[in-house]
């Protein structure tokens, strides 16, 4: 179980990570949007310094959340960004692609929280 908790932990922070560096050297190909998700889009760029922030924060998200000393705060970071992109997915595109994956980084986030609830005491005491 500890492998695999490993592994999981390991490819989620790998994922942000990456999906923080495509905001700025846009190395991945982006699929075709539904016609809402252009929209939303279209109204993010009037504020031409929103997307770089949260590819900022996806990146420092997950280079805090692959290593085992900080991926709580990783996660705490993330936390934000990860209800962003489960309300985009639901909200815009539930019947999308997208949806499954947000859902699966969405549990695997809580898995993070839960394992470390030790370590978040203080904040809830």
């Amino acid at each position: 179980m500890k492998i695999l908790k490993t592994i999981l932990f390991t490819l989620f922070a790998l994922a942000f990570i990456n999906a923080g560096l495509n905001e700025f050297f846009h190395y991945m190909p982006t699929p075709e949007l539904p016609e809402e998700t252009k929209k939303v889009f279209a109204a993010l760029m009037v504020v031409p310094w929103i997307l770089p922030l949260v590819g900022i924060i996806e990146a420092i998200g997950g280079l805090l959340a692959l290593f085992p000393k900080t991926r709580t705060l990783g996660a705490i970071v993330l936390l934000p960004v990860m209800v962003g992109i489960l309300a985009q997915n639901f909200t815009v595109d539930p019947a999308g692609a997208g949806i499954g994956i947000a859902v699966f980084l969405f549990i695997i986030l809580l898995w993070i929280l839960f394992d470390n609830k030790h370590k978040l005491k203080g904040i809830f005491s």
